[in-house]
């Protein structure tokens, strides 16, 4: 499981820095869009908005884009988009389970997108149901370590709910049900612990081995889905040993 948290950790902490910066910043000021409209546009009132905030902030997406989006989605300025969640189920190299969350203003455009995708990269689009069962919807709050050890962490989300927190190598990642996120993420808070997400998605059950040609693959095919715009989020089913990870971070 932690294989493609980590993994996952990493590659944003590189699209912050390059030029995938942009799609970064486009798919977050959707999330609060879609937050906004879901929850009302008051970010103390509507968790996942004030996650959604949090998250964008910590990636240095310009307040002016936060607010616009805000508002838009909360019917305060015109201009959103009517915005459709999309879960995609499919086989990446290997036999790695893969659920694609789409975000979209256009169903056929998203599903041709995903599905050339995972064709051009040895994938496979699965019909709904057949992967997703490998998945649990889980609260997941990254931690910077910040010379924080696990202890301090385990002690101040424990009785808020958390299940378990895993070491990711730069960061924590602390896992809760989906409902316990917020008592997760203010116990955080009142310990004074710098968090820098806080979101639920899909963890799997059970994982697949990958060696380093099979993680190459895998990681391909991710990129390409990530490249579109109306994919949102990307969870699969791998895990990759630190060495493997060192050498294609190389």
């Amino acid at each position: 499981m932690s294989g493609h948290s980590k993994w996952a950790t990493t590659k944003h902490k590189k699209a912050a820095l390059d030029a995938k910066r942009g799609k970064l910043f486009a798919k977050l000021i959707k999330n609060i869009e879609v937050a906004a409209r879901t929850g009302g546009p008051d970010p103390d009132a509507n968790p996942t908005l004030f996650d959604a905030i949090f998250k964008a902030k910590k990636n240095s997406v310009p307040n002016d884009n936060i607010e616009r989006a805000r508002k838009r989605g909360g019917g305060l300025e015109a201009g959103g988009a009517d915005w459709q969640t999309i879960m995609y189920e499919g086989y990446a190299p290997g036999g790695v389970a893969v659920l694609i969350e789409c975000l979209t203003d256009n169903r056929n455009r998203a599903a041709s997108e995903v599905r050339v995708a995972l064709t051009r990269n040895g994938g496979s689009l699965a019909d709904p149901g057949s992967v997703s069962y490998m998945f649990n919807r889980k609260g997941v709050v990254l931690v910077p370590k910040n010379g924080l050890d696990e202890d301090d962490v385990l002690t101040a989300v424990l009785d808020a709910g958390a299940e378990e927190v895993n070491d990711l190598g730069e960061s924590f990642e602390v896992v809760s049900e989906a409902g316990d996120l917020v008592p997760v993420r203010k116990a955080l808070q009142e310990a004074g612990i710098d968090y820098d997400s806080a979101e639920s998605g899909f963890l799997p059950t059970m994982s697949v081995q990958l060696d380093e040609d099979g993680a190459r693959k895998v990681f391909r095919l991710i990129d390409a889905l990530e490249d579109s715009d109306d994919v949102q989020n990307v969870f699969a089913n791998f895990d990759v040993s630190d060495e493997i990870m060192e050498k294609l971070d190389a």
